[in-house]
């Protein structure tokens, strides 16, 4: 069994009820009579509003669309699996011996969905001041600069980040072809990894239809 205690002191939390953090820890593949689907659902609610919060007091002079995108950038499962890997999460994970055969302590979905769930439990023991201030540390530590500048990718990093961790190469993008007069041209742009094409898409320039290209195949290689 994992040594949770050390997760514990990551966290600066110790839980009273133990079998709420092994809860939070058990991935549905470990076939207990438990897992953390419902503590990452809880968990999941708890995060949007504490980042919400934090937010609204840091930018009080931003309108609700720069808030809105700046919280889309944090809360998902890149923003999550980052906060995830600072604390070391997927080393005190329960899991199948197929699941960690197939690289899953390294899964953004698995340790993303983990870190919601150790939030959710640290709500319902330690209530909601509790697990904003864990969250809001672990946040301000994995980024230092929070603004809309500093967060929001491009879809091309976004894939070749992915692509890096998970195939250990990055794609390569192809013109497949133009048509329509000069004044209004139309690019189509293939997207190869692997020898093997993931998506396609047109725009009005090469860079816009790299970047929907892009945004296809982070959609196909999320699924």
């Amino acid at each position: 069994m994992n040594d949770y205690s050390q997760l514990e002191k990551r966290l600066n939390y110790t839980f009273k009820n133990k079998q709420l953090i092994i809860e939070a820890l058990t991935h549905k593949s470990d076939k207990k009579p438990y897992n953390n689907e419902r503590l990452e659902f809880l968990g999941d609610a708890v995060l949007d509003l504490i980042v919400g919060e934090y937010l609204f007091s840091k930018f009080p002079k931003s309108d609700e669309g720069i808030l809105s995108k700046i919280r889309a950038s944090l809360v998902n499962e890149s923003g999550f699996t980052l906060l995830a890997r600072h604390i070391n999460l997927g080393s005190f994970i329960f899991l199948s011996l197929a699941e960690e055969n197939n690289n899953g302590r390294d899964k953004p979905s698995l340790l993303s969905n983990a870190f919601e769930a150790i939030i959710g439990a640290i709500y319902l023991e330690g209530g909601l001041n509790v697990s904003k201030d864990i969250a809001v540390k672990l946040l301000e530590e994995c980024h230092p600069k929070i603004d809309l500048d500093s967060l929001s990718k491009d879809y091309k990093t976004a894939l070749q980040e992915l692509t890096q961790a998970t195939h250990g190469v990055t794609p390569t993008y192809e013109m497949l072809g133009s048509s329509g007069p000069d004044h209004k041209k139309e690019f189509e742009i293939a997207i190869i990894l692997n020898e093997k094409m993931i998506a396609k898409a047109k725009g009005k320039s090469k860079k816009e239809a790299q970047q929907k290209a892009a945004k296809l195949a982070l959609k196909e290689l999320k699924r």
